[in-house]
């Protein structure tokens, strides 16, 4: 299965009773295997979390800590980007190298690397001494 169609099929159970803006997300562990996720609304809007966050957390409970690959897709006007928080979350898991394909729902999509979404991330390198 594909990461775009992972995500899709995520999409689908998206929480998204407030905003009704349902987004899915899929990555590739470096394993090979295919992490997806939705968004997850909450009535205290702070308290939700993203389609990349549950797809990261899809791959960590699995036991892996380094993605390859992410996807993500919503039923918007261009294809959808990861937010700011996501991409430094991306950033954490991948390098600067890791392909990033962002869609809309009608097949419209855009590719850019996680280096080209969130230049200068903030990384390991910033808070470990030595």
């Amino acid at each position: 299965m594909s990461l775009i169609q992972a995500a899709r099929e995520a999409r689908e159970n998206a929480h998204a009773p407030y905003s009704g803006f349902r987004v899915g997300a899929a990555v590739r562990g470096a394993s090979g295997r295919v992490y997806a996720g939705c968004n997850v609304e909450n009535a205290a809007y702070p308290e939700g979390t993203c389609a990349e966050t549950g797809a990261i957390a899809a791959m960590v409970a699995a036991g892996e800590t380094a993605l390859t690959e992410v996807a993500v897709i919503a039923d918007s006007a261009d294809p959808i980007s990861p937010c700011g928080g996501c991409r430094q979350r991306l950033a954490e898991f991948g390098g600067p190298q890791v392909p990033v394909t962002m869609a809309a729902l009608d097949g419209r999509e855009t590719r850019a690397t996680l280096g080209e979404l969130l230049p200068g991330a903030f990384g390991r390198a910033h808070v470990v001494r030595g």
